[in-house]
């Protein structure tokens, strides 16, 4: 098959949709957006690189703003379902370790996504409102409530540093490589780092002791 014809069957399969068509022009302004920002993004400009006529976007997606809010609920979506499943799925216990592995395999898989919601994360005045945090943080609780973590785990905290932590090791991996295989040995790497430092921690207990005159001591009791 051509490439014409396969873009002409393409097109009439959109317009016969309107999910599908819905569903590639956030593709493509997600894409966009990490490459660029939101600064970098328009209506007209994602229609093009969509293949999508500038009428059928606009009809999606009324102004630039509207754009840009909806990608960023679409990409956190992504995430949602990617780690938890889908919407009729999403409040069932997930395994922690099992939802780390995924998340990782994610962010390596789709990059660009995952520093599009790093994006709206930091950006957000209330980053509660996003779906995947939410989600993300309440796996986390129900795994501490379980008995499965330390109860004086600062849940956020952590949270932030092992989302953070894995939408930036793609970046580094694909500074290195673009080789498939090695990437998702990489991805392994990380995944087992991850979980190595969630089960025994990285400094060896023995040569930091905590006596009552520690720093250390004082500092983790919030003295």
């Amino acid at each position: 098959m051509s490439d014409n014809v396969a873009a002409s069957n393409t097109e009439t399969k959109r317009r016969r949709n309107p999910e599908l068509t819905r569903e590639s022009i956030l593709r493509v302004a997600g894409q966009l957006m990490a490459k660029d920002g939101p600064e970098g993004l328009s209506v007209s400009k994602v229609a093009q690189l969509a293949k999508v006529n500038r009428g059928t976007a606009y009809h999606h997606f009324k102004t630039r703003e509207q754009l840009v809010q909806e990608t960023m609920s679409w990409v956190s979506q992504q995430l949602v379902e990617a780690i938890y499943g889908k919407e009729n799925a999403g409040e069932e216990k997930i395994n922690h370790q099992s939802a780390t592995q995924k998340l990782a395999n994610f962010a390596m898989e789709y990059p660009e996504f995952a520093r599009v919601w790093l994006f709206e994360i930091m950006t957000s005045k209330d980053p509660y409102k996003d779906p995947f945090w939410r989600r993300y943080l309440k796996n986390l609780e129900d795994f501490v409530d379980a008995g499965l973590a330390q109860p004086e785990l600062d849940r956020e905290a952590y949270a932030v540093l092992m989302l953070v932590g894995t939408v930036m090791w793609p970046v580094w991996a694909r500074s290195k490589t673009e080789d498939a295989q090695e990437l998702q040995s990489m991805s392994r790497r990380f995944i087992k780092e991850i979980i190595r430092l969630s089960l025994f921690g990285s400094l060896v207990k023995d040569k930091f002791p905590l006596n009552k005159d520690s720093d250390l001591k004082d500092f983790l009791e919030g003295k």
